[in-house]
């Protein structure tokens, strides 16, 4: 990757498709619990854990060096996704575990925690893709971009060891798979 942003992007597409599963599996009205614990799990641990964490915790604090607004603007609304995301997954996690104690009511909400986790990504990562990662590209040097990517792999290395990220990638790609869905 050239940039920290660039790298950022690339986790977008992977997560682009991830939703496209998602997609297919609430059009398809998919009661395989396996398949949507394993959705919930590459969220938890793909998107949030490992992308929205290199944003929040080494990106997002460079940007407010540079002058970005915690409070309003661009870094606002995307902290704010964040959390709402996070809120849909808990809705999820909660409808998952209603399901297996056997309320099958559960799953239209279940599916409405879905469709509303891909809708609020799609827009978010549009946001992100074409107003924030511009913005921050006009402020941060080469210099500043190469230290960011750096400290990205650092990152990578303490919390993703062992073909953690790999994993993710394939677990999409057997999604994809299973419900098919092109990339």
């Amino acid at each position: 990757m050239d940039t920290a942003t660039k790298s950022l992007e690339n986790d977008h597409m992977y997560i682009l498709r991830l939703i496209d599963v998602m997609e297919q599996m609430v059009l398809t009205v998919s009661t395989e619990m396996k398949h949507i614990e394993m959705v919930v799990n590459l969220i938890q641990n793909y998107a949030d854990g490992f992308h929205h964490a290199r944003e929040e915790n080494l990106l997002f604090p460079l940007l407010l060096e540079k002058g970005f607004s915690k409070e309003q603007g661009p870094l606002s609304v995307m902290l704010h996704d964040h959390e709402q995301g996070r809120k849909f997954v808990k809705g999820m996690v909660a409808e998952i575990d209603n399901i297996k104690r056997g309320d099958v009511s559960a799953i239209t909400e279940l599916y409405e925690n879905m469709q509303g986790y891909i809708d609020l990504l799609r827009l978010h990562i549009a946001k992100e893709n074409s107003v924030l990662f511009h913005m921050a590209d006009n402020v941060l040097t080469p210099e500043e971009q190469k230290a960011l990517l750096r400290r990205f792999a650092d990152f990578e290395d303490a919390n993703h060891k062992n073909g953690h990220l790999e994993r993710f990638i394939t677990g999409i790609e057997g999604l994809e798979a299973i419900y098919g869905v092109l990339s």
